[in-house]
């Protein structure tokens, strides 16, 4: 009898040590491990991360990291991290997270615009994918490439339009530049190749003129009227005489593209550079700036008229005077003049 209940009693030890030890699997494989608050935060897996530096990021977000050690270990994770951007979810057990840093790379949004140079969209990329901004750059100005698809260097800027583009955040510099082609492709369809044709413009003249369009205006209705405006002076094998070409003839020559000039002197147009629309005829061999969508259309689909001058209008600010002879203009410039004199803008 005695013996009996020695069995029972080993018995029973056995199988709560069981329960426990299959309790404590359990938990360990399914029971929520997150220790944030959010409904999700992102772990970062730069390409060749060890594992190690994936858990250096892990651990915060955690409440148990042992435990996730183990699952990770059992299945096969800590060996090989895939590169990317992964999403880990509040209340996600430690099985769930680590099936989702296995095969959920999740895509990152990536936005540009306005900018002045290749050096400029690199430093605004490198912040959005993993690839730095050194990479990016030697990416965007390598001339074997730009040859291949018969772009300048003075060109290359053109090839990145403006927009929201998915990537993931593991994109290296050339997979960016080899995606942003076949965005710049799909971009230019036959319909604007047709209208950049009827106006006996090339892409790369359109935004080229698009550029100048959009630093003379950021009102986007009246950009078709001001694109007009340059079309009827190249038609008249007029010079452009466009202040932001010299603007960007000035920072170009000094290499700082963050010197702010709000006016535009007479010994400014002296500089001798072919951005420089007051010395040299014709579009300039590259775009001044990266235009926006709106802007590109907008020389496509220029307003219709007569006019070949305008001035800022003091009274009706962000907008122009459009003129159709010099003197009307010399007559509204005056205004403007005045104007810029009272406000004690000199440069």
């Amino acid at each position: 009898m005695y013996i009996r209940k020695i069995i029972v009693v080993v018995l029973l030890l056995g199988v709560a040590g069981g329960l426990f030890f299959v309790y404590n699997i359990y938990t360990s494989i399914f029971a929520p491990n997150t220790a944030f608050d959010n409904k999700e935060a992102y772990v970062y897996v730069p390409t060749g991360a060890s594992y190690g530096e994936v858990r250096e990021q892990l651990e915060p977000l955690l409440k148990n990291i042992r435990t996730f050690d183990r699952v990770a270990d059992k299945k096969g994770y800590t060996g090989a991290p895939r590169a990317g951007r992964y999403v880990v979810k509040k209340g996600m057990s430690n099985n769930d997270i680590v099936n989702s840093l296995r095969s959920r790379n999740t895509p990152v949004n990536i936005s540009f615009n306005n900018q002045e140079s290749l050096a400029r969209l690199a430093g605004r990329i490198s912040g959005q994918i993993e690839a730095d901004s050194t990479s990016l750059l030697e990416a965007f100005g390598d001339t074997a490439f730009l040859d291949s698809i018969r772009f300048t260097g003075e060109q290359a800027l053109n090839l990145y339009i403006p927009n929201s583009y998915e990537f993931f955040w593991n994109t290296s510099a050339r997979e960016f530049r080899d995606r942003m082609l076949k965005e710049y492709k799909r971009f230019w369809n036959e319909e604007r190749l047709a209208k950049a044709r009827a106006l006996q413009l090339t892409p790369h003249q359109v935004m080229a003129l698009a550029a100048i369009v959009q630093k003379e205006t950021a009102k986007a209705d009246e950009r078709p009227r001001v694109a007009g405006v340059y079309l009827n002076r190249l038609d008249r094998n007029m010079l452009l005489q466009a202040d932001p070409t010299v603007i960007y003839a000035l920072k170009k020559h000094t290499g700082n593209y963050d010197t702010i000039i709000k006016r535009v002197l007479y010994k400014d147009l002296e500089i001798d550079s072919p951005y420089n629309t007051y010395k040299y005829a014709g579009l300039p061999p590259g775009p001044i700036a990266m235009p926006d969508i709106s802007s590109i259309d907008a020389v496509l689909n220029p307003e219709r008229h007569d006019y070949f001058y305008f001035v800022a209008d003091v009274e009706n600010p962000g907008y122009h005077k459009f003129s159709r002879t010099l003197m009307q203009h010399n007559i509204n410039k005056r205004d403007y003049v005045d104007w810029v004199n009272k406000q004690q803008i000199n440069r």
